[in-house]
């Protein structure tokens, strides 16, 4: 009986240990089938920020100094002429507060999928468009223009909220005055 007891603890604990090692996964936004990315482009694959993200969920390129202006670039060129230019909505969503349209963007590995496959209305599917690097970029960018509660940006690490401003346009001081 011990010896039976001490294997289902065993078990317990590598499947738990499985659980919290498990690869992301990624299901199209709007039917929920498994993403498939085969389709990506070459270019962009094997940089280390998709390698991190693929396997753990995590973009490491979120309030990283050092990409800031590629991530800024990246969106400008390819998001802001639906999304605005601060992520306030012009003909897609807003997408720089609180509120999700698709409620699973409140994670990257959520916003990653609607990007890539794709969701409702005018938003394509990018794998044809960015590479999956571009992605990670855009959105960095997207976390970055964030204007809401820090504690909620449930994307930023700890230490990342407890250093995070809501953005705030350049000049939006002045225009309030």
């Amino acid at each position: 009986m011990r010896h039976l007891s001490l294997a289902v603890i065993v078990t317990g604990l590598g499947l738990g240990l499985g659980a919290a090692f498990a690869q992301p996964q990624f299901y199209n936004t709007v039917d929920g089938s498994p993403l498939n990315f085969d389709d990506a482009m070459e270019e962009g694959r094997d940089t280390e920020a998709v390698k991190e993200f693929m396997a753990t969920g995590v973009n490491i390129y979120n309030e990283n100094p050092e990409v800031m202006a590629q991530a800024e670039e990246t969106y400008n060129t390819m998001c802001s002429g639906c999304h605005g230019h601060y992520g306030e909505g012009k003909i897609g969503p807003g997408i720089n507060d609180s509120y999700w349209t698709y409620p699973q963007n409140e994670t990257d590995v959520g916003l990653f999928s609607t990007l890539y496959g794709g969701a409702s209305g005018q938003m394509g599917p990018m794998w044809g468009s960015l590479t999956l690097d571009e992605m990670l970029l855009a959105m960095a960018w997207v976390r970055h223009l964030y204007t809401g509660d820090p504690q909620t940006a449930t994307w930023l690490t700890p230490e990342q909220r407890e250093n995070f401003a809501p953005f705030k346009p350049q000049g939006a001081e002045e225009d309030q005055s």
